[in-house]
């Protein structure tokens, strides 16, 4: 009785585990939300920690294909530059897609304030980002963005 009791016990612990644990969807999102806090603080180390760290890390912005963490990093550093400067995405709209236990995609809606104080511009764009897992956790693989359009 006593081994019943300790193996089902053994057994309820382990699926409260699997069940508390975040699956690919949870942990994107949660890895995106960091991107971003790390983005509209400015703080391009944090943002770097988020990036895969591969040749083959790939931003797709403006038309252009920004292959490498570093091409991505000093890009963004470059758009900081403006007296304005944030990304508010639209998280209560995000959708993840999970490609598998060790990667996801995450697709949302995001505007991007840029410019001047007084007026600064309002960009809206679509972001999917894919993440990977790594053994240090979840990295960013890949973003793609492209103007949002109406309809």
């Amino acid at each position: 009785m006593k081994l019943l009791v300790r193996r089902l016990v053994l057994i309820l612990a382990a699926l409260g585990h699997e069940a508390a644990s975040a699956g690919p969807r949870e942990e994107v999102r949660a890895t995106y939300e960091r991107f971003v806090v790390a983005q509209n603080a400015h703080d391009l180390d944090r943002v770097r920690a988020l990036l895969l760290d591969s040749p083959q890390f790939l931003w797709v912005s403006d038309g252009r294909s920004v292959w490498g963490r570093e091409a991505m990093l000093a890009r963004m550093a470059s758009f900081q530059e403006a007296e304005v400067w944030s990304v508010a995405p639209a998280l209560d709209e995000a959708v993840a897609v999970e490609v598998g236990a060790d990667g996801a995609y995450l697709h949302l809606p995001l505007t991007v304030v840029i410019g001047s104080a007084k007026a600064p511009d309002r960009l809206r764009f679509l972001v999917s980002m894919l993440c990977v897992r790594t053994p240090d956790g979840w990295r960013i693989a890949a973003l793609f963005t492209t103007t949002a359009k109406d309809g």
